[in-house]
């Protein structure tokens, strides 16, 4: 396979990670290919394993595909309640922080509503409806299309969205973590974003349910040994136990390391 040929076949694979689903017209106009081209790479990416043909779209494969916004938002609902009260107790007035997509930081921006002043950096719609009933709060949007159901913006433009502001915490999830402690998304966009905006911040903090341990997503960014706070409901299975021995006093059980 030339080179040519596979840079192709990974910017593929990145398209799709970051848009969820492309149709092979777009991806022909985005490489500046033939559909024809497109097709023969097709055949060999679509194993069923990554990526799948569907409708004359591409997507990624059933199990790699992200749970609805929705049905995650209930999803171990008492859970990311305790998480988002344990990382508001951290976040005082006045504070300058950035806040990522997905449901659990929703629930951190709702568990935020009694403080004022806030300065938020934010791609997540629903983070910024939670915090705007307090008008002394500055609240901070990219441009760009909103995704839908999910209520947030992704994309390059986001990652240096970020980029241009300085915070004093950086709060963000992440859709799984490995037993080697990488840190995964469903999108590289996602975790790029993510990257930056633990980048920008004095102190990140990672707010994650134990359910994310061990959960599998195709794009890899970091370690969670970079993150300053790990905030999880409890603790994760036996397997991570080496894992969080090694985190030590930066990661906090919201419901209590005996709960089990």
């Amino acid at each position: 396979m030339g080179t040519k040929q596979v840079k192709r076949h990974d910017r593929i694979v990145q398209l799709v990670q970051e848009r969820g689903s492309v149709s092979v017209g777009a991806l022909a106009d985005l490489l500046d290919v033939s559909t024809q081209t497109v097709r023969r790479d097709l055949d060999v990416l679509c194993d069923g394993e990554t990526l799948r043909r569907m409708h004359g779209r591409i997507e990624l494969a059933e199990d790699r595909l992200n749970t609805p916004f929705d049905q995650r938002a209930v999803h171990n609902l008492s859970g990311k309640t305790a998480i988002a009260a344990a990382v508001a107790a951290k976040i005082p007035d006045g504070a300058t922080l950035a806040i990522s997509i997905g449901s659990t930081a929703v629930a951190v921006a709702q568990a935020l509503r009694d403080r004022r002043e806030l300065t938020v950096i934010t791609n997540n719609l629903g983070v910024a409806m939670a915090l705007s009933g307090e008008v002394s709060n500055r609240i901070v949007l990219p441009g760009g299309e909103l995704r839908l159901p999910d209520r947030d913006f992704i994309g390059a433009d986001v990652i240096g969205f970020f980029g241009r502001y300085r915070t004093e915490y950086a709060i963000f999830g992440v859709a799984g973590v490995g037993l080697d402690g990488g840190l995964l998304e469903f999108h590289e966009a996602e975790i790029r974003a993510a990257q930056r905006m633990a980048q920008s911040a004095r102190m990140s903090i990672l707010a994650i349910d134990h359910s994310k341990f061990g959960r599998h997503a195709p794009a890899l960014g970091g370690t969670i040994t970079d993150v300053d706070l790990v905030v999880c409901d409890r603790p994760p299975t036996a397997d991570f136990a080496p894992l969080v021995e090694g985190l030590g006093a930066r990661i906090h059980f919201a419901e209590g390391p005996d709960r089990p």
